[in-house]
This record gives structure tokens, sequence and C-alpha cells, in this order.
């Protein structure tokens, strides 16, 4: 396997969550339910905190550089969203960023924190983008939207040191399972959210 066979896996084999995390009911879901502006910047902050935490402690504990450039950007993000929050209290810890601390080792850490993690969030900032420009924010959408592209960015150098990380298919196997573990997490808080809101989390709209 290579990194370009992994992304597609990766894609193709968690393609039901990572539609369902782009559609609008993430949104909601994330919000539970409240569908405003502040509400979205909250759980973006709270999310953009706890993935700077996580992050930065990866960063002091290994020598992968794409550590800390993640956990940078996620510092920078966390501290703009504040910044339009006029302050901001962290509050607990997205379910995403409780699987991706349970990871112990780089090949784990590096597929689950730096692809499976930003393709999920890549949907996300989509959505926040998209629910900021119909709020006729377009400068808070364009937040998101640059957000998303530095996403992609990082799934990418991921990619990179995966094919430095990986030097067999054991190793690649555990990529895999790493990055499709940190999508589904995802996923399986936005189906509890939903429920536990009387909403069916199946089609998407």
């Amino acid at each position: 396997m290579n990194a370009g066979d992994f992304l597609d896996r990766i894609r193709d084999d968690n393609e039901t969550a990572l539609s369902r995390l782009g559609s609008s009911k993430a949104l909601y879901a994330l919000t539970d339910g409240e569908m405003e502006g502040d509400a979205v910047l909250t759980t973006a902050a709270d999310g953009a905190y706890a993935a700077a935490e996580t992050l930065e402690e990866w960063a002091d504990e290994s020598a992968a550089e794409a550590f800390g450039g993640a956990a940078a950007a996620e510092r920078d993000h966390y501290e703009t969203l504040a910044g339009k929050l006029d302050g901001h209290d962290p509050s607990g810890t997205p379910a995403i960023q409780v699987y991706l601390r349970g990871l112990d080792d780089d090949v784990e850490r590096v597929a689950g924190g730096l692809v499976g993690a930003a393709l999920a969030e890549k949907k996300r900032a989509t959505q926040m983008s998209g629910f900021f420009t119909g709020e006729a924010d377009p400068q808070t959408g364009s937040l998101f939207r640059g957000y998303g592209s530095g996403l992609e960015d990082r799934w990418s150098e991921g990619l990179d040191a995966l094919d430095d990380l990986c030097e067999s298919d054991e190793d690649w196997d555990r990529a895999v399972e790493a990055a499709s573990e940190t999508v589904q997490a995802a996923y399986d808080d936005y189906v509890e959210k939903l429920e536990a809101m009387g909403v069916n989390p199946k089609p998407v709209c």
C-alpha cells in the first residue's frame, strides 16, 4: 500500500459516514439543535481547543514535524474563534478527540489525527462556511473556508508522513484502522446526538 491507496481506502470504507458528516444535519447535531451563529462558533471553538491540546501533546512526544504545524494551526484557529465570541471557556472534549487521545504511536496518531480527523473536520468546516454565508456573514464563512483548505494541506502532510513511517503491510493496516476509527468516532457522536433529539440520522439533507 502507498499513501494514495491509503487515502482512497479511507474514503471508500467511510463513504457513508463522511457523506453524513457533510450534511446539514451534522451542524444541527454539533450545536444540539441551536442553529445560530454563536452556537456554531462555540462548538467550533470547543473542537479547535481540544484538537490543539491533543496535537500539542503529541508534538512534545514525537519528532514528527507535522504534529507541531497542525497544533499551531488549531491554536490559531481557536484564538480567532474565541475573539469572535468575545472570549470562550472550553467545554467538554469532542468524541473524536477522546478517541485520538487513546492512540499511542506515530503511525496511528498520524493516520488518525492528521488524516482521519482532517477528512471529518473538512466536512464540518464546509457546513459551517455555508451556514455563515447564508447568514450574510461572508467574513466568517471565508474563515471556515480557509480552515478547510488548511485541513486539506494537513492530510497531505499526514500522507507524506505515513509513507515514511509505514514499513510493512501491518503498519498500513494499523494506519487504516486508526483513520477509519477516527471518522467513525465523529460519526457515532453525530448519530447519538441526533437520536437523543428524536431526529433520524440516516437521510442526508
